[in-house]
C-alpha cells in the first residue's frame, strides 16, 4: 500500500513546492502502477497453479499405473517363458533317461548274445558302453550348462526390469517431494 499524501508531505518538507510534490507523486504512483501490472501479467494464477499441478499428479499417477502393468506383464512373460523352459528341459531329461534305458538294454541284450561266443567281441561292446556313457555324461553336461545359462538370462531380465521400476520409482518419489 502507498500513502500518496505522507509522500505529499515528505516531499514538501524536503523543499518541494505543492504542485512540484504532487508531480513527483503522480509519476511515482504511475510507475508502481505500471510494475504491478507488468508483474501481474508475467505471473500465474493459483487457480492455474493448481490445475498444472494436478494435472501433473494425474499424469504421473497414470505413468505409475502404466509401469506397474508394464513390470507384471514383464514378471508374467518371464514366469510362462521359465515355465516353458522348465517344461522342455524336463522333456529332454525324459527322452535322455528313456535313451539311457534304451541303449543299456539294447548293450546288455548284445552282450547277453555274445557273451558266451568270443571274449573279444566282449571287449569291443564293454568300449561302446562306455563310449555311450561318455556320450551322455557329455550331453548332461551340456545341459547343465544350458540351464545355468537360461537361469542367469531370467536373472538378468529380473534384475533390469526391478532396477527400472526402481529407478521409475525413485524419481516419482523425487518429483512429489
Amino acid at each position: 500500500h502507498f500513502d500518496t499524501f505522507k509522500f505529499v508531505e515528505r516531499l514538501e518538507n524536503e523543499g518541494f513546492s505543492r504542485e512540484q510534490s504532487e508531480a513527483i507523486m503522480r509519476s511515482v504512483r504511475q510507475v508502481i502502477s505500471e510494475s504491478m501490472t507488468d508483474l501481474s501479467k508475467a505471473m500465474v494464477t493459483k487457480a492455474e497453479q493448481e490445475k498444472t499441478v494436478y494435472t501433473y499428479k494425474v499424469d504421473f499417477a497414470h505413468l505409475k499405473s502404466e509401469v506397474q502393468l508394464l513390470e507384471k506383464n514383464d514378471f508374467s512373460m518371464m514366469h510362462a517363458e521359465n515355465e516353458r523352459l522348465q517344461g522342455e528341459i524336463e522333456k529332454l531329461r525324459q527322452k535322455l533317461r528313456e535313451e539311457i534305458t534304451r541303449t543299456q538294454a539294447n548293450v546288455r541284450l548284445d552282450l547277453n548274445l555274445e557273451k558266451g561266443r568270443i571274449r573279444d567281441e566282449a571287449s569291443a561292446q564293454e568300449i561302446k558302453i562306455k563310449e555311450t556313457d561318455t556320450r551322455i555324461e557329455s550331453e548332461i553336461a551340456g545341459l547343465r550348462t544350458q540351464m545355468e545359462a537360461i537361469k542367469f538370462q531370467i536373472l538378468q531380465y529380473m534384475i533390469g526390469t526391478i532396477t527400472g521400476a526402481g529407478a521409475l520409482f525413485l524419481a516419482y518419489l523425487r518429483m512429489f517431494r
